[in-house]
């Protein structure tokens, strides 16, 4: 997979930016807040349909317009592809392959592959169990693309069904269409949820054999890295020794757990159990890696996660994903830096982003195309000059 341009119109502090990326190793060099990260984050948009840093889409929009382009031509299995975003809140997103539109997500995703990894993501094990579950939600969405809609469905069907509970008004003794209508939302979000939870302890199962490897690597140690991933409705899943629970037992738990809940969420007026309550736990030789690991052991864990993501992606398309670098180098230590330098491939695109070129040396530096990035624009940096850009 190979990205060849980059067009965007009113994206964050890009009023019109168009960049080619004619290299398998991009450099993008300038000083802090001029764009750098901006750029990898409608890279991530077009991958995932959603951003890393804004909670709703209007928080891309350049300040003072009212939408914005997102557009790509890129390489995959050797065929051209062109693909476009239009965002104009409050309406619905339009989406375009090829300039043809696409009524749903997963029409959508699977065209353009990446891994991103940026600071934020070296606080991933210390961060909210929200940061994980997207972590972990965009991560799948990637490889399973039909996976975003199921998301869009449980979020909706979960949306009305608070909406009810809050009708209510906290009565504990229902009429029987109260009680009717409760349980056709149940059953619908049980269904909805069970799939979004398989599928979660699917890719987490996967993962988990390729994360451990490389984490042992990483650490030069015996650590053992487990992943597991945590629940209130399903039981806690050992993606490295557990069996992946099938849909319907998971079902019967989703069933079960409302049952038990009832009175409860009566009360409190929302749902208390389902998949966006459930978390990621990261395990190293049978420790809490949130608290009992050092820093350095947990960036070894994330760094362990992205290399896999990788291995991953390629194993299920045959082909690489696009590798987005944004300043994280700089928050490894020289270890951990050379090793993620080294288990990048020379046929993995990978676009940098870093405020000086002095922490490469100039045998990486050659061949590799830069561009500066200054207020929102775009220039090619001719002379590689190592200087605090």
């Amino acid at each position: 997979m190979f990205l060849n341009k980059l067009k965007l119109k009113n994206f964050r502090n890009y009023e019109i930016c168009e960049t080619e990326f004619p290299g398998n190793k991009i450099l993008l060099v300038g000083k802090n807040a001029q764009g750098k990260t901006n750029l990898l984050e409608s890279l991530h948009y077009l991958a995932t349909l959603s951003s890393f840093r804004a909670s709703n889409d209007g928080e891309i929009i350049k300040w003072g317009a009212d939408h914005c382009l997102i557009e790509a031509d890129l390489t995959k299995y050797g065929a051209d592809v062109e693909l476009k975003i239009l965002i104009n809140p409050p309406r619905q997103k339009v989406l375009k392959v090829n300039g043809l539109k696409k009524s749903s997500f997963s029409d959508f995703l699977g065209n353009l592959l990446i891994v991103n990894f940026n600071v934020a993501d070296l606080l991933l094990l210390r961060g909210s169990p929200s940061d994980r579950r997207k972590w972990l939600d965009d991560a799948i969405s990637q490889v399973y693309p039909a996976y975003k809609d199921r998301l869009n469905k449980y979020s909706r069907i979960k949306t009305q069904r608070n909406n009810l509970l809050k009708d209510f008004k906290t009565s504990i003794n229902l009429s029987s269409s109260q009680e009717e209508l409760l349980s056709v939302l149940n059953e619908q979000l049980a269904v909805s949820g069970s799939n979004i939870v398989h599928l979660r302890n699917k890719y987490l199962k996967e993962i988990q054999q390729k994360a451990r490897e490389k984490h042992k690597n990483i650490s030069l140690s015996d650590e053992d890295l487990k992943i597991v991933y945590l629940s209130n409705t399903t039981g806690n899943f050992n993606a490295a020794e557990d069996e992946i629970p099938k849909p319907d037992k998971l079902l019967e738990y989703f069933q079960n757990m409302f049952k038990e809940k009832r009175a409860e969420e009566l009360a409190r007026a929302q749902t208390l159990i389902g998949p966006h309550r459930d978390d990621v736990g990261f395990m190293i030789n049978g420790k809490n890696a949130v608290s009992y690991a050092s820093q350095g052991q947990q960036r070894t864990v994330v760094l362990a996660l992205k290399l896999s993501e990788i291995d991953l992606i390629e194993e299920i398309i045959q082909e690489s994903p696009v590798l987005l670098l944004d300043d994280v180098l700089a928050e490894l230590d020289n270890e951990r830096q050379e090793f993620l330098l080294k288990s990048i491939k020379q046929t993995t695109q990978t676009i940098i982003t870093t405020t000086s070129l002095s922490a490469f040396s100039d045998g990486y530096l050659k061949d590799k195309k830069i561009y500066t990035i200054d207020s929102g624009s775009v220039k090619e940096n001719l002379n590689n000059e190592k200087a605090y850009l």
